[in-house]
């Protein structure tokens, strides 16, 4: 059986998504049930760790298809200067703050429906990109974000960190 007769795959993203998956794509699993089934209901992969420029795109492309969104909750650590809340397309989307470091972010349409998106790192490779977006999208996953990005390779590099200068002589 080849990879592409895999029902895993063809099930989640369609065939369009495996040659243009690229940094500000969110794939996301738009069935609601009373019994949630997994742990995630889609993935984002920003551009950027700058907030202000890419959470308009996504709240927007969600606001299409969910409705309105009130609320997201995102990890402090990684993401440069966040605000407490935004004004996209004429509405006011309020941002909660952690440094749970759970590589996710929380969406809230309304006051009740949550939607948790692995957030995959911007340096990833496409390849590594699309597979964690699958698995993310797997109906019934009960892998955590964190371990997805470990098994596709796409660790969230430390936004803080720089490699160290090599001593003389290397």
């Amino acid at each position: 059986m080849s990879e592409y007769d895999s029902p895993r795959v063809i099930r989640l993203l369609p065939d369009a998504v495996h040659h243009a998956v690229r940094p500000g794509t969110a794939v996301v699993r738009l069935e609601t049930t009373h019994d949630r089934q997994g742990v995630l209901d889609g993935a984002w992969w920003p551009r950027s760790r700058d907030i202000a420029a890419e959470l308009p795109g996504l709240i927007t492309a969600l606001t299409e298809h969910l409705g309105p969104i009130t609320r997201v909750g995102l990890d402090a650590a990684a993401w440069e200067e966040l605000p407490t809340r935004m004004t996209i397309e004429n509405r006011v989307v309020h941002i909660d703050s952690s440094s749970i470091g759970d590589d996710t972010i929380l969406v809230t349409r309304g006051g009740q429906d949550l939607f948790s998106l692995l957030v995959i790192p911007p340096h990833a490779t496409p390849d590594a990109a699309r597979a964690a977006m699958a698995e993310a999208t797997r109906a019934g996953s009960v892998t955590q974000a964190g371990q997805i990005l470990i098994d596709t390779g796409t660790e969230r590099a430390n936004p803080g960190a720089t490699e160290a200068p090599s001593a003389p002589g290397e």
